[in-house]
């Protein structure tokens, strides 16, 4: 087939949705053709590797469950997501910096600030605080701060409900009168993806690994501000150059620093060593 037929084929394909009801339906429609058919025609693939790229699809919507969204590893491991939420995140550059979500938030339990969140947990004592504030430097009170983690094992709890009874390693807390929130969980690690489906696959395929950085993921909301989703990510671990998710920025990479046994920030006794994050976040306006 010739470039021109195909390009009226292209050509057809766009006709084929002027009718579309929505403006917008329209516009995503017409780039998607453009660019999937550019995307064919450069590939050239043989009808063998389309056939292999429709059942790679095929078998990621089937890893999908209530506890696994294999689409949006997919979404991740590409870039794109990280892509979507710059576009949808263009902030003042004082406020803190978002990244992906990531599939593993549920609604967690509330706490009170000071609060132990690990749950069932055994791991190193990791003491989060922080203070939330607007641009101006101002403190934010009775904002909603929701914190969840991988535990020392690299797994979240969602992940391992069939082995404990409830949810760890996830709290929602609310900020003080001065902005402030504090709680103890386990420290996390470095983790894999899943990587025993189609994406894990891809990986291998591309010669890359599948892990992330040690990280905390924040969702911090408050009436007149736009939601914060992100993470902070450990200093020093060995991934976060080439975190498979390409969701590290430097202004969210924090120190986490350890502490002998002795009396913690909360006045309490530690037996042994105790490990400090501190979480600072600044919100934009809405």
């Amino acid at each position: 087939m010739s470039d021109d037929a195909m390009d009226a084929i292209t050509a057809r394909a766009l006709r084929s949705v002027e009718g579309a009801a929505s403006p917008r339906a329209r516009q995503v429609s017409e780039a998607l053709i453009r660019h999937l058919h550019a995307f064919v025609r450069e590939v050239a693939p043989t009808e063998q590797e389309w056939m292999a790229g429709i059942a790679f699809l095929t078998r990621t919507g089937q890893m999908c469950s209530d506890s696994r969204q294999e689409y949006i590893l997919l979404s991740d491991v590409l870039g794109v997501s990280m892509i979507v939420d710059a576009i949808n995140n263009r902030l003042p550059a004082e406020a803190t910096e978002t990244t992906v979500f990531g599939p593993f938030y549920v609604p967690p339990p509330s706490f009170p600030s000071g609060a132990d969140m690990r749950g069932d947990l055994a791991g190193a004592s990791l003491f989060i605080s922080g203070v939330v504030r607007a641009a101006d430097g101002s403190p934010i009170a009775d904002a909603t701060i929701d914190i969840w983690h991988a535990d020392a094992e690299g797994f979240y709890d969602v992940q391992k409900q069939h082995d404990r009874p409830g949810l760890a390693a996830r709290g929602r807390f609310r900020s003080t009168a001065d902005g402030g929130f504090s709680l103890w969980t386990v420290r996390p690690t470095a983790y894999p993806i899943p990587d025993d489906g189609p994406v894990g696959d891809l990986l291998k395929l591309q010669g890359r690994h599948p892990y992330r950085p040690e990280h905390v993921h924040f969702m911090v909301s408050a009436p007149g501000y736009r939601k914060l989703v992100t993470h902070l990510f450990a200093a020093g671990d060995p991934y976060l150059d080439s975190d498979v998710v390409f969701g590290v920025k430097p202004s969210l990479i924090r120190p986490i620093v350890v502490h002998p046994a002795g009396p913690g920030p909360d006045g309490g006794m530690r037996t042994g060593p105790w490990h400090e994050l501190r979480a600072d976040v600044v919100l934009a306006p809405e």
